[in-house]
């Protein structure tokens, strides 16, 4: 089996130093950063390559040891929305190829993208440099267009059109479930044996149980208090009004329960949702309140001082809060979409709402408030559930695909002209 020692990874429409829950950043994001290190640590030297976008960040940065992260100059300066990126993978793919030059014959092994826009970059760099080329979809537009249609507007067919180039022309694709896998075969014609799954990890060291009543008085939240968190991008696929109209169904039907509704996180370009008028609409200034995204460390403690976190999410390639939540020993209300029932153990670790409607999610929460046994045993069985989790396993498989890549990838003497 051929070894891999130096692999370039693409993230270009975000970067993993961003912070989770605010413009596009995300779950992505802490898998590019986590999976890095980890692979790292196993002796495969990772450059991440991403677009730079005038926060006055060096073009050249140190994650961890044996990881680079790099950010290129690509079309206009400064932030762009995610929707007008496609335009500049010709000008990305460039930039990265400038930064290869400069780099001895041979330096990479393997490509790995995540995200379409990054794949379509992986697809023409596959093709220059001749090496095979890994993709990571992390979310389909078929997918999004299939479950939260409704939201907004369809995913675009440029994006369909691209992500079904990737899936064609890609090496080896990492799905993070079995349903996303499925998904690839039925939606994009993908051959199951060029599929992958690796589930995203969990960092342990930062998520993990501890003293619940300690928490809250770090963050100042009485003891007694109902404590229902939210964490994510604040924009309708991942549901924070959902949360809104059962806190407000809940709170009608049940005004006896001391509930204390806390959501973290920021809008996301054009998909922002402004909350604050339907909390308003609701009556519940005083029961919710919104706070900005906050650090892993932060987030775990946040975690540990709620009573329950909720993922009313529309479509989720994996939802890596539902694991990150369960590792701190803190059940998880999620939605029974996408990778979500494979990320919350139901039934032992959270419970699954089939549907978005209020009621539905009023009712989950009013059993978990009302039954705090329920809520204790679903904690404790949570956080062993996240530990088969770890980062190192993500790695450890993902250099599995690597390593089947490069052994299948035909040599360039093979290759078409």
């Amino acid at each position: 089996m051929s070894g891999v020692r130096r692999v370039a990874m693409l993230s270009l429409h975000t970067s993993p130093l961003e912070q989770p829950g605010a413009g596009d950043a995300g779950g992505m994001n802490v898998y590019v950063r986590s999976t890095a290190l980890e692979l790292a640590k196993l002796g495969i030297e990772v450059e991440i390559f991403t677009r730079e976008t005038g926060q006055g960040r060096p073009r050249r940065e140190v994650l961890g040891d044996g990881v680079v992260v790099h950010h290129l100059t690509a079309g206009p300066h400064g932030p762009l929305p995610k929707e007008a990126l496609p335009g500049l993978v010709d000008s990305f793919a460039a930039a990265i190829t400038g930064v290869a030059d400069l780099l001895a014959d041979g330096h990479f092994d393997v490509l790995h993208s995540h995200y379409w826009v990054s794949g379509a970059v992986g697809l023409v760099l596959s093709k220059a440099m001749g090496l095979p080329l890994v993709h990571s979809m992390h979310t389909m537009a078929k997918v999004k267009n299939l479950r939260s249609g409704a939201l907004g507007s369809p995913e675009p067919v440029e994006r369909i059109d691209g992500e079904q180039a990737i899936v064609d022309g890609a090496a080896r694709l990492v799905a993070n479930t079995s349903t996303e896998a499925a998904e690839l075969v039925s939606l994009y014609g993908a051959g199951e044996d060029r599929i992958d799954v690796v589930s995203p990890g969990v960092d342990l060291e930062t998520f993990h149980p501890g003293d619940r009543r300690a928490a809250r008085a770090a963050l100042a939240f009485p003891a007694e208090q109902f404590h229902v968190v939210f964490a994510g991008r604040i924009q309708r696929l991942k549901g924070p009004q959902v949360l809104v109209a059962a806190a407000e169904e809940l709170h009608r039907r049940r005004p006896d329960i001391p509930l204390c509704v806390s959501i973290l996180g920021a809008g996301s370009g054009a998909e922002a949702l402004a909350l604050e008028p339907l909390i308003a609409a609701a009556g519940l200034r005083e029961q919710i309140r919104l706070y900005p995204p906050v650090t892993p460390t932060r987030l775990a403690q946040w975690f540990r001082a709620a009573d329950v976190v909720v993922m009313p999410s529309f479509s989720e390639s994996f939802g890596l809060v539902a694991l990150e939540a369960q590792a701190c020993g803190t059940p998880v209300v999620a939605a029974n979409v996408g990778g979500l029932p494979q990320a919350v153990d139901a039934g032992r670790g959270g419970l699954l709402v089939d549907g978005h409607g209020a009621a539905e999610w009023a009712e989950a929460l009013e059993r978990l408030h009302d039954d705090a046994p329920l809520r204790t045993a679903l904690g404790r069985s949570a956080a062993v559930h996240a530990r088969g989790f770890g980062w190192r396993r993500t790695a450890l498989l993902t250099a599995g695909s690597y390593r089947t890549a490069v052994d299948r990838f035909p040599t360039a003497s093979a290759l078409p002209s």
